[in-house]
């Protein structure tokens, strides 16, 4: 049997998997990736503010609104940005402002979710999957700030990181392709395009229905292949902008090489005396100044 032809994840969530009719994909990814049962209540908007010119735009791909009234992100990244780990921390503050109420109590603030899929090489680690999470260690004992039994009864919570924002980053391109649990196997699909024959994890098997290429409408065919041409165009366009920057790089290294070659030489003529300045600068193509100007060096030393 031939296989489906699936499109990419990233196009997928920025016009299919906003319909609620196709939130059992995202929420099989997040359950899997969460290691719970994740239902998403609605897709969220994430673009308020925009007219102030004060406060930097970012509209994150997908802000989903789960059953427990919780925030997630979900953000893919496919070219390099330095400020990649600084754009987590605006994306999920700004989520956690927008959503809350300053008439509420601090206790209505709601838990943040962010989920970064990254194609490049973010940072210096070679897992790929990372989790972080805020915790409050004693600088004596080490031991973890916890809440008191009050606060847990409180708050419906065991831990104080429950509060705080929680991140997770897939750096797909360090995955190995060897598929030992269920994550895994979306994680396969994340960066090969493709769902592994006999994989279980939520939400792939909805993958395989829903996102296949020859399923979509002849509307959704045409702007995925639009999305994927530019996306070629724009990478082709990065490569060749680095690629004339290294040759640029390596052409001034080359003349700066021959200039430093040339120059000691003129020294070493310089030494031996057998010629004249005039000579000098006439058989190494220079001026008489220059020649001067390092025979003047060479008396200083």
């Amino acid at each position: 049997m031939a296989k489906k032809h699936l499109i990419r994840f990233d196009w997928a969530m920025k016009r299919l998997l906003r319909n609620k009719a196709n939130f059992g994909i995202l929420e099989g990814f997040l359950s899997e990736l969460l290691r719970e049962d994740i239902t998403i209540e609605q897709i969220l908007e994430s673009e308020s503010n925009q007219d102030e010119l004060s406060l930097k735009f970012n509209r994150v791909d997908i802000l989903a609104l789960n059953s427990k009234k919780q925030l997630i992100i979900i953000e893919v990244q496919n070219e390099s940005e330095r400020d990649f780990f600084h754009r987590m921390l605006f994306a999920t503050s700004k989520a956690t402002v927008e959503h809350f109420n300053i008439s509420q109590p601090y206790e209505a603030i709601k838990k943040v979710y962010s989920v970064n899929i990254v194609y490049f090489d973010l940072g210096q680690g070679e897992d790929y999957i990372y989790h972080g999470k805020t915790e409050f260690r004693g600088l004596h004992t080490g031991d973890v700030l916890g809440l008191s039994n009050g606060q847990k009864k409180t708050f419906a919570l065991e831990n104080v990181f429950h509060i705080y924002p929680e991140y997770y980053i897939i750096k797909v391109n360090n995955f190995n392709d060897l598929a030992k649990d269920s994550l895994d196997e979306w994680i396969y699909y994340l960066k090969n395009n493709e769902v592994r024959e006999g994989s279980r994890a939520k939400g792939l098997a909805l993958v395989k229905q829903r996102l296949e290429f020859d399923g979509l409408s002849p509307a959704d065919r045409a702007a995925y292949v639009k999305a994927i041409e530019n996306i070629v165009i724009e990478r082709d366009v990065t490569r060749t902008a680095r690629e004339e920057s290294r040759e640029e790089g390596r052409k001034e290294g080359r003349e700066e090489g021959r200039e430093e070659t040339r120059r000691q030489n003129i020294i070493k003529a310089l030494i031996r005396g057998k010629l004249t300045i005039e000579e000098i600068a006439e058989d190494f193509d220079t001026s008489i100044d220059f020649v001067i100007s390092l025979q003047q060096n060479l008396t200083n030393e």
